[in-house]
């Protein structure tokens, strides 16, 4: 049937045309219906292709021709990234010619030079906060007499500059060798000091919003920020630069929080909405002037009444004597990690109607999420086919209960976050006699006919225990969701059950699906003589074997695990014996791996160690053996709950680093392409720097 916006061109006939072609049966009208129809596809082209002479407005594949345009400079792989059509390859497109840098070429062209632009260089280009220094204004020099008795202003200017170190300012002390340095410093033996170092911070702020803090000591008021109870440094939240011309200082970068910085301008700091903050019973922050910046090392600093003392270097709080607060202490905060991975508060992928509505848990619905099962259940038996749920917690809290989810054939049961949130659950210590774990039960009961149940969890942090799955289970996937290494950690991020399994498959088909997550050892136990091999599947994840020597995945007693594993971008520490493989590409696997059936398969693009035993290698490094010293993988923290946790040193062979079949990074930070952003942006340094000088990258975190 034609619709009205079809009839436009067929109501400019007159109307004597309109009572023929009824008479006919409508001809005239259903061909005009389809002129006007690509009538309108015209138009909008014609109306696209105007938009597209502007970068603010263009297609996507139109910014790099724009960029020719001005004089744009394509950066190294631009053009055979154009042709290229995977969805790696147009995120790769993005952060070459972005349409911000583009945009901004003839205005940088004029700030060629300048410090600031070299700032915007590392944001725009690489996206990554960065301060520029000019390192020849940090050289200790011998000034002349004569230059003095003039200008008074350029006098006092030049005696500020390369002076001796005043160590009654504690201040500059504090700061010396970090990139807001202001001593002099002595030129000695170094050669080749370049004229500027741009200072970059790849780690990103992720927030913790109103979640509770970690009692330490009861009796004598100790709390940690991080609901592990593991020290965590605290990261500044960035605030906007106020001209395009400053400078950045310590509050415009996500640099970790000094004592100094934080006792000296607390307010910049403390206080709702900003870098952190202290809130008790009923969501009342703690006044900034009872907030007290100490170092609270050994827990040594005793605040007196009317006080709390905070530590952002430790991320630790403590109040005075025999003045805790009984209902409790809640904080905000942010911390460092590389990307959005395990649980988080950056946002998720979520069915933002579902049908039917979620459980709510949290304020305003279920206390727990056992009362929230122990409804479904209950709208399950009045409505047989009510099968899909959806457990939803609506906080960042924490819940410590025992949770048992018992699954019949046909359910699938998601329990999440909500969108913004992340809630913890503590599995606690109940029972002297058996386990207690979260544990996943297939009943088998139901419609023979149906498909076997499948659990998700999105978006959860989960500690103190395992999540042990039995029975007639089909699928359980894991996603943007942390399984505590080790269970638990201790104040310096040590796993307390190095041992223990975070994940444990018991005598269950159940697949098991690992997607941007965090976990700890995967166990599979299972009968090989009655069963299939357990699929498992990681994306862009880190399972962590919590301690050297043992296994990631692995079955009882250090065999090989009954599953076939496939893993794309992932970083596994420790072994990895398994049955089977499928396609391993793009992988870090920190630990020996020993596949029994080698005759399906693949590892592609992977760095594992030489004695190895696998199915067919492509690609993978070490390639030779007199390169198994020299090309391995060097990590900045392989500590579950420190800031450069499983993040690539950059003191990294080369053949590690670009690894992978795109020449980024393999491992579970693979989509940063790490790689390509520096490249990136040492061809714009080169690009915008002035002749004869140059400029160092020197990496923060």
């Amino acid at each position: 049937m034609t619709s009205e916006a079809d009839r436009r061109l067929y109501d400019l006939l007159p109307r004597i045309y309109h009572k023929y072609d009824e008479e006919r049966g409508g001809p005239m009208k259903a061909l005009l219906g389809v002129v006007t129809e690509q009538a309108d596809i015209v138009d909008a082209d014609i109306d696209q292709l105007y938009a597209d002479w502007f970068v603010e407005t263009c297609q996507d594949w139109v910014v790099p021709y724009l960029g020719d345009l001005v004089g744009y400079r394509m950066l190294p792989g631009s053009q055979e990234t154009l042709s290229a059509g995977t969805e790696a390859a147009r995120r790769l497109l993005a952060a070459i010619a972005s349409r911000r840098d583009v945009a901004h070429t003839v205005g940088n062209r004029r700030r060629k030079g300048t410090l600031a632009l070299l700032e915007q260089l590392a944001a725009d280009v690489a996206g990554w906060p960065a301060r520029a220094v000019e390192f020849r204004r940090l050289l200790g020099v011998t000034q002349s007499v004569r230059l003095h008795g003039g200008d008074r202003r350029a006098d006092a200017r030049r005696l500020r500059r390369g002076r001796l170190v005043d160590v009654r300012d504690i201040d500059v002390l504090d700061r010396v060798n970090g990139p807001f340095d202001r001593a002099a410093h002595t030129v000695g033996r170094l050669h080749n000091i370049p004229e500027v170092g741009l200072h970059v911070w790849r780690l990103r702020p992720h927030p913790v919003t109103m979640a509770p803090a970690y009692c330490e000591d009861r009796a004598r008021t100790h709390y940690t920020f991080s609901v592990l109870g593991n020290d965590t440094p605290l990261m500044t939240k960035p605030v906007v630069e106020p001209s395009p011309t400053h400078v950045a200082d310590e509050t415009n970068v996500p640099a970790f929080i000094r004592r100094r910085a934080f006792a000296e301008r607390t307010a910049h700091y403390y206080g709702p909405g900003k870098s952190l903050c202290v809130y008790l019973e009923g969501g009342e922050p703690v006044p900034l002037n009872q907030i007290v910046p100490a170092d609270l090392s050994g827990w040594r600093y005793r605040p007196r009444p009317g006080q709390v003392a905070v530590d952002p270097v430790l991320g630790r709080i403590a109040f005075p004597a025999r003045h805790a607060p009984d209902t409790g202490v809640w904080v905000s905060y942010h911390h460092g990690f590389s990307a959005e991975m395990g649980g988080g508060e950056y946002r998720r992928t979520l069915d933002e109607h579902p049908d039917p509505a979620p459980y709510l848990v949290g304020p305003g619905g279920f206390d727990g999420l056992m009362a929230a099962l122990a409804k479904w259940a209950e709208d399950k038996e009045a409505d047989p086919g009510r099968r899909e749920a959806i457990i939803e917690i609506t906080d960042s809290g924490a819940y410590q209960e025992q949770i048992e989810l018992r699954l019949d054939r046909g359910d699938r049961l998601t329990v999440r976050a909500a969108q913004g949130k992340r809630p913890v659950l503590r599995l606690l210590d109940w029972h002297s006699n058996r386990p207690d774990a979260l544990r996943v039960n297939g009943t088998g009961e139901g419609d023979p006919e149906l498909p076997l149940p499948r659990l998700e969890l999105d978006g959860l942090l989960i500690t103190g225990r395992s999540m042990r799955v039995q029975g007639p289970v089909g699928q359980v996937v894991i996603r943007h969701s942390t399984l505590v290494p080790g269970w638990s950690l201790d104040e310096h991020c040590t796993p307390e059950h190095v041992e223990e399994p975070s994940v444990e498959l018991a005598d269950t088909p159940a697949c098991l699906e690992v997607d941007r997550s965090i976990v700890g050892t995967i166990l599979v136990t299972a009968d090989e003589e009655r069963t299939e091999p357990n699929p498992i599947w990681l994306t862009d994840s880190i399972v962590d074997a919590a301690g050297p020597g043992l296994a990631a995945i692995a079955g009882p007693d250090d065999r090989h695990a009954h599953a076939v594993v496939s893993a794309r971008r992932s970083t596994l520490f420790g072994s990895l014996l398994a049955h089977g493989t499928g396609t391993v590409e793009n992988c870090l696997l920190v630990g020996v791996v020993r596949i029994a059936r080698r005759q399906a398969g693949c590892f592609r693009f992977c760095w594992l160690p030489p004695e190895s035993r696998t199915p067919p290698r492509f690609h993978c490094e070490p390639e030779h053996s007199g390169d198994a010293l020299r090309v391995v993988p060097r990590f900045t923290s392989v500590r579950y709950g420190t800031p450069g946790y499983a993040q690539l040193g950059t003191g990294c062979a080369e053949e590690v680093r670009r690894g992978a079949d795109d020449a980024s990074e393999p491992g579970a930070f693979h989509d940063l392409f790490a790689p390509q952003r520096e490249d990136n942006l040492r061809t714009r340094l080169e690009e915008y720097t002035p002749a004869g000088a140059h400029v160092s990258i020197l990496f923060q975190t």
